[in-house]
């Protein structure tokens, strides 16, 4: 199982890779989210073990929120020396499919988007921790 951090440094590194506009700490836990929830969807595990929390500005993983929040709403840096060897082939796969097809959306899009999703809506009023087998449920029927 991959370790969130590593998720995070592969989706900063695909920016760069790819000339992106960078990632804000609001982009970057939509787009964990995301991925999150389609890994879980397709192999019926999780991506990586920390909670999502359903916060005002959408899906959050708070260890992740902490480890970057003081950049603010600014880019985050590219990790320097990020080492793809921490994620297998099928975790990177579905990494860089999660950003070529979200990447392209404003960190505020993203957002918006997951506003009008099921798991945020169910949770947002009290913060809550969305259940991982929520997200899952969820994310079968954008598969299908």
């Amino acid at each position: 199982m991959a370790k969130v951090e590593d998720i995070a440094e592969c989706f900063l590194y695909l920016d760069d890779k790819n000339e992106g506009d960078g990632i804000s700490n609001l982009k970057l836990q939509k787009l964990v989210y995301y991925a999150q929830g389609f890994y879980s969807a397709i192999f019926n595990k999780p991506l990586f073990n920390n909670d999502i929390a359903a916060w005002a500005h959408g899906p959050v993983v708070p260890d992740l929120y902490h480890a970057y929040k003081q950049h603010g709403s600014n880019r985050i840096p590219v990790p320097v020396g990020f080492d793809r060897s921490s994620l297998n082939s099928e975790e990177i796969e579905l990494v860089e499919e999660v950003f070529e097809v979200f990447g392209q959306y404003s960190a505020w899009k993203l957002r918006n988007m997951t506003h009008e999703e099921s798991p945020w809506l169910n949770h947002e009023i009290d913060a809550e921790t969305i259940p991982l087998t929520e997200i899952t449920e969820y994310f079968k029927t954008r598969i299908n």
